[in-house]
């Protein structure tokens, strides 16, 4: 079983590329559980056909303890096993420790034991790195961290401090950088600016999502890209980084 964070600025397309991955390394013959861990509890709609996971801190809130995996999970496209963590009540506590309570939740219930995935692929909150956000690089529950970016300036910035989090936690054994995704804002020379930034921080391109409206079109029929036309562009452009994760393939 590998697990793999995917981080990166809000509003990057984290939860598109983490769920068509999903999809994509289902679709190789991989058995995939995606948590999403992110308040809004959406990562996940769109292997799903729209259907809402109860997250799993909505779910302790009413009831204070979960026996039964039945309770916080779906079983999604292609067999998908979908968590979402959820978050507190707005305004009130702190969303990372919702993700700690997951994952505490998780194994309590033995979810990987019992669902035996190949891969289990975490969409985390925005370009948070401290406290509960924090937690997916930590204590041994991801091995590898992907972070999606475009060319635009914040993006890489929000990228590069990510991968400062990571130098920090280099000497713990701890997650290590697998490699970016470059998810196509079409802005002027974008290739080059992110090849530049990935020579910069000495990190791999495993892909590129090149802008395109067919994302758009399935989203809006709650699919992702794979599940909708598996043979179209970008479907075969996640198929082939899902190689990659999955070690099949050649990295750039």
């Amino acid at each position: 079983m590998k697990k793999i964070a995917i981080y990166g600025k809000g509003g990057i397309g984290k939860s598109t590329v983490t769920s068509s991955l999903s999809a994509a390394l289902s679709v190789l013959g991989y058995r995939v559980m995606q948590i999403g861990c992110d308040p809004k509890a959406d990562s996940t709609i769109n292997l799903t056909n729209g259907q809402r996971v109860t997250p799993v801190m909505n779910y302790l809130r009413e009831f204070h303890s979960c026996s039964s995996l039945d309770e916080i999970s779906l079983v999604g496209y292609n067999g998908i096993v979908c968590v979402e963590a959820g978050g507190p009540i707005p305004g009130l506590g702190c969303a990372g420790r919702g993700i700690i309570t997951t994952f505490n939740t998780l194994e309590s219930l033995q979810a990987y034991e019992i669902f035996k995935p190949d891969f289990v692929l975490y969409d985390v909150l925005g370009d948070v790195v401290c406290g509960g956000f924090a937690m997916p690089l930590r204590e041994g529950y991801a091995d590898e961290v992907i972070i999606v970016t475009s060319g635009e300036k914040m993006s890489l910035y929000a990228a590069n401090n990510i991968k400062k989090a990571l130098d920090n936690f280099e000497n713990r054994n701890y997650a290590k950088l697998k490699g970016l995704i470059m998810n196509c804002r079409n802005i002027e020379n974008e290739e080059e600016i992110v090849t530049q930034f990935a020579k910069e921080i000495d990190s791999p391109i495993i892909g590129n999502i090149p802008r395109s409206s067919s994302i758009q079109y399935w989203e809006e029929r709650n699919m992702t890209p794979i599940q909708g036309d598996v043979n179209c562009i970008i479907s075969c452009s996640f198929l082939e980084i899902a190689s990659q994760i999955a070690g099949t393939g050649k990295e750039n």
